[in-house]
């Protein structure tokens, strides 16, 4: 069953403008260190970035509840084939258990797309019985 849904759709424009204003810090407050090394080991390293806030912020779309969520609670990472994947840790995670009905497992799918200037994030937040 399905418990949770988010969407984003972010213009790289305006993420390239906030990176050259607030620089470092601004990457230090938003993205972990590994997907700051992997979205600027990219041929499109902007491009890279956009999927990853449109990802974060999908997720926290489909969490529901915001409280206490810090960005880096949330990280974008890939499998080998090249599939996306959502790792929560802190509050993001316990917001994200709550959502779980017990005694289910709870999944998160990511879908990213990107056609520059934009990049798209699609989440889905299922449970299902364990067994």
């Amino acid at each position: 069953m399905i418990v949770g849904i988010g969407t984003d759709l972010v213009d790289c424009r305006r993420l390239e403008k906030i990176m050259a204003k607030h620089g470092q810090r601004f990457l230090d407050r938003v993205f972990t260190l590994k997907e700051q090394q992997r979205c600027q080991q990219r041929h499109q390293a902007l491009q890279s970035f956009g999927k990853v806030y449109a990802a974060k912020e999908a997720v926290v779309k489909a969490i529901g509840n915001t409280k206490g969520i810090h960005w880096r609670h949330i990280e974008i990472g890939h499998l080998p084939t090249g599939q996306p994947t959502v790792t929560l840790s802190h509050q993001a995670l316990i917001n994200y258990n709550a959502l779980i009905p017990v005694p289910m497992c709870g999944k998160i799918d990511l879908s990213l797309t990107d056609e520059p200037p934009y990049a798209q994030a699609f989440v889905v937040i299922s449970a299902t019985p364990l067994l």
